[in-house]
């Protein structure tokens, strides 16, 4: 029987430098505020959900962020223009055509280099726990052994999620996908995770997902995760906003 080897954080490990910032969505189910803008520049407690995923960027030592535009795209860069310091922009322009997370993870490839890739959704909000989300996942990162590394957070924390919940999560560190529909699984994804970038390639043309490079990585087992010990909030309707306000203001 083969060994099963747990994840051990290696504290020599440097954070990516490059993270990539998914911003390309339509924002549906945030509307009528993302009427006049995208769902990233909705603000939550005093600033635009994509502001305070730029802080815990730039927190965690990210040096340089490619983020993908569709929807309002000249709003989109108008801000990371003249509001976005601290960090090196660049935009990957999907103006033409919605291309969906793996899509958009395809577009951007050749701007993100050949080292692991941080890939970060813009229109989730989360708090650190006692240590630095981000470090945690470069920490536990093993090129070795992994071609997706998931931060997840446990349903019941899942704070404004309406799902039955994406993945379990082995004792070795392994995912696996919610088992069957109906069936509650007892972990989310965060929206943030670290990829093995020679994973983005022999996918299909246009829009897709990335369950597509999840599914590849899982048959190889090489898809892991690690749970988030702070606080995460789906932010994904106006409704949420005041909840997720009154939890922040309540520490």
């Amino acid at each position: 029987m083969a060994q099963t080897l747990s994840l051990r954080p290696n504290p020599d490990v440097a954070v990516p430098r490059t993270a990539m910032v998914m911003a390309a969505g339509l924002g549906k189910r945030m509307r009528p505020l993302t009427a006049t803008r995208p769902k990233p520049l909705v603000e939550v407690a005093g600033k635009p959900l994509i502001d305070h995923v730029f802080d815990r960027l730039r927190a965690a030592g990210v040096e340089r962020a490619v983020v993908n535009v569709h929807y309002l795209a000249d709003v989109m860069e108008a801000h990371l223009t003249h509001r976005v310091k601290g960090i090196e922009i660049v935009v990957s322009d999907e103006r033409d055509a919605l291309l969906e997370t793996g899509g958009g993870l395809a577009r951007a490839r050749p701007l993100l280099g050949d080292d692991p890739i941080l890939c970060v959704n813009s229109d989730n909000l989360w708090i650190d726990g006692p240590v630095d989300a981000i470090v945690q996942l470069a920490q536990l990162w093993d090129a070795g052994r992994m071609d997706a590394l998931l931060l997840m957070v446990p349903l019941a924390r899942a704070h404004g999620h309406g799902g039955l919940g994406d993945f379990h999560l082995g004792s070795d560190g392994r995912i696996l996908r919610r088992r069957a529909a109906g069936r509650l699984a007892p972990f989310v994804y965060t929206g943030v995770q670290i990829l093995n970038p020679a994973i983005i390639a022999d996918h299909p043309e246009g829009a897709f997902s990335t369950n597509f490079f999840w599914q590849r990585a899982i048959a190889a087992g090489r898809a892991f995760g690690t749970a988030h010990e702070g606080l995460w909030f789906d932010v994904g309707t106006p409704a949420a906003i005041a909840v997720t306000e009154a939890m922040l203001a309540d520490g």
